[in-house]
């Protein structure tokens, strides 16, 4: 970003390295959720850094993003270690940094956070970043369960959002994403620095059109902006309902190891996969119930 243009930016996000930790330079890929329906971005990112065993470097302050603190998500016993909104890991056995994202962003601030991440991936010379996401079920026009739980996926790879890697894995690219619709423009207009007034444009409460919902939830965001700073992006998505997400948080991350070639069979797991499932997993719905009650 130029000087002038990031001086004009008010809401700047500070990387903090812990005290005693480094930045691996191997690890060229990264890996965030987009929250959205279900949580199963940020499930399926705590799954990737438990079974891959990254390591917490730092952490990310950025005023776009509310505030909460929370005991350690991973263990395997939880030593009062915080966990911050907006962390960072790394695991250099899978050259990979992850960013976990905890609490949500300020109303109105998505596009100023994504421009802040995508500062972030090009100032620690990531060269490709992973998004991992999810989309309401009720808006799934083709329902096909014959080959499981399907992946779409958007990618910076070509101008339509289609990627040769992707496809040979047998995903689906996102449908509605049309380059040529108006808040596609705008997202991709903004993203550039570009002043664009939004008049005309529809938001929350007229969003009837899909190409138009897509367009609004966070993954469009980071999409538009890590694009528009020249770092090669990758949505992966699923579609959910609210509930027990965990089988689509699993299968998000499963698609996440096979493009990148990774395994989860030789993770350290405690599943027969491979994957450690997460300390906070024990409760993420809550205790179970007393049953001094029944």
């Amino acid at each position: 970003m130029r000087k002038e243009e990031r001086a004009g930016r008010e809401r700047i996000m500070e990387f903090v390295l812990e005290e005693g930790k480094q930045v691996h330079g191997e690890c060229t890929t990264l890996i965030l959720p987009a929250l959205s329906i279900g949580s199963v971005g940020q499930l399926a990112v705590d799954l990737l850094i438990s079974s891959t065993r990254a390591e917490r470097i730092g952490y990310l302050d950025d005023p776009c993003v509310l505030p909460c603190v929370g005991n350690d998500a991973y263990g395997p016993l939880p030593l009062g270690d915080l966990a911050l909104p907006l962390e960072v890991y790394d695991s250099p056995s899978s050259q990979v940094t992850f960013v976990q994202q905890r609490s949500p962003i300020v109303k109105g601030m998505m596009i100023e956070f994504a421009k802040n991440l995508a500062d972030f991936a090009v100032a620690n010379r990531k060269t490709h970043v992973l998004v991992l996401s999810s989309l309401d079920f009720e808006r799934w026009k083709e329902v096909d369960m014959s080959s499981g739980l399907q992946i779409y996926y958007l990618s910076s790879a070509n101008v339509d959002g289609t990627d040769d890697n992707c496809k040979s894995l047998g995903w689906k690219k996102l449908q509605e994403y049309n380059p040529l619709q108006m808040r596609w423009q705008y997202l991709s207009a903004v993203a550039k620095g570009n002043h664009v007034p939004e008049h005309g444009l529809p938001f929350d409460g007229d969003l009837e059109e899909d190409e138009d919902y897509y367009a609004s939830l966070p993954f469009a965001a980071l999409y538009s902006c890590l694009k528009a700073r020249g770092v090669k992006v990758t949505c992966l998505l699923c579609y959910c309902s609210e509930g027990d997400n965990i089988p689509d948080s699993m299968n998000l991350a499963e698609a996440a190891c096979k493009l990148l070639r990774l395994s989860p069979h030789n993770f350290p797991g405690n599943e027969d996969s491979g994957w450690v499932i997460p300390l906070s997993w024990k409760t993420v719905y809550g205790p179970p119930p007393d049953v001094s009650l029944f």
